[in-house]
């Protein structure tokens, strides 16, 4: 007993204390920002279930930021902020994506706030990815330390121009292509493609003068990518919205050999198993 006393006294064990003192089986503070893809919310990562899987992680849901009529972000309630929070944030759908990035940002500096010192992962899935790096190559990383996207069109989706083509009323035959579409697809899924063609175009393929040709050629800043690939394998599933191509963050040429690439098997849209993968990423252990 006597030879550990002094042990501890010695430098050596001193350091060993302060170590154990500060270490800790738990992994790093830090805060998710879940970023939504075309015309949906904060309610799409609800629905499918991935706030609950990083709830039940361990994570706490500190609920959903939106736009305020005034300017200003709006944050639902009076949860504490904590460590390992999960926020999800319902951006204007409506609005180009310029727009929608800039409250974004609003957003990610009003988290910030609440959680000062700690880093921030933003996660997008579909369109939201490419809000997410709009966001950060107009505002600058700040407090984002890592950008995940999920099945995000960097280098466009030519399904925009369908979705224009077919929802474009204007000549002799626009009255019966708008009549046979708006049967074909429904009143509601119809009006919300008109509302949104500025959206749209800002997801088309790269050309002059377009949004994803700027974008795409901008410095980025210096923070960790990983693209989310889905399959398009000529099978049932898969994704058919946006190709593989289009997924890949290497593939845009201010990203070039930066991004880590993941493929998933699943379709396009959102999935609990998307959870699973971003906590093994995260390194968060599952309880």
């Amino acid at each position: 007993m006597q030879r550990m006393r002094m042990a501890w006294r010695s430098p050596a064990g001193w350091l060993l204390l302060i170590v154990l003192l500060l270490w800790s089986p738990t992994a790093p503070a830090g805060v998710i920002v879940l970023v939504h893809g075309y015309l949906g919310s904060g309610e799409s990562f609800r629905t499918a279930g991935i706030v609950d899987a990083l709830t039940d992680a361990g994570w706490q849901d500190g609920g959903d930021w939106q736009a305020g009529m005034n300017g200003q972000v709006l944050h639902p309630g009076t949860t504490t902020a904590s460590e390992h929070t999960v926020y999800t944030v319902s951006l204007p759908a409506f609005a180009p994506l310029i727009l929608q990035a800039d409250w974004l940002s609003a957003m990610r500096l009003a988290i910030a706030k609440r959680h000062p010192g700690e880093a921030q992962t933003l996660v997008g899935h579909s369109a939201g990815g490419v809000i997410g790096r709009l966001s950060l190559v107009r505002s600058g990383a700040g407090s984002v330390d890592r950008l995940v996207t999920i099945a995000s069109p960097h280098l466009g989706t030519a399904r925009v121009w369908q979705a224009l083509e077919a929802t474009d009323n204007r000549g002799m035959f626009g009255p019966f292509r708008q009549l046979l579409t708006r049967q074909v697809i429904g009143g509601e899924h119809y009006d919300a493609i008109r509302h949104s063609r500025a959206v749209l175009l800002d997801l088309a393929p790269p050309a002059p003068g377009t949004l994803l040709a700027w974008l795409n050629q901008q410095e980025h800043p210096d923070i960790h990518y990983d693209a989310v690939v889905r399959n398009t394998d000529f099978r049932i599933g898969g994704d058919i919205l946006v190709p593989a191509y289009s997924q890949d963050l290497n593939q845009v040429p201010a990203l070039r050999g930066r991004a880590s690439v993941f493929p998933s098997p699943l379709e396009h849209g959102l999935d609990v198993r998307d959870a699973e993968w971003l906590l093994q990423r995260l390194a968060v252990p599952m309880h």
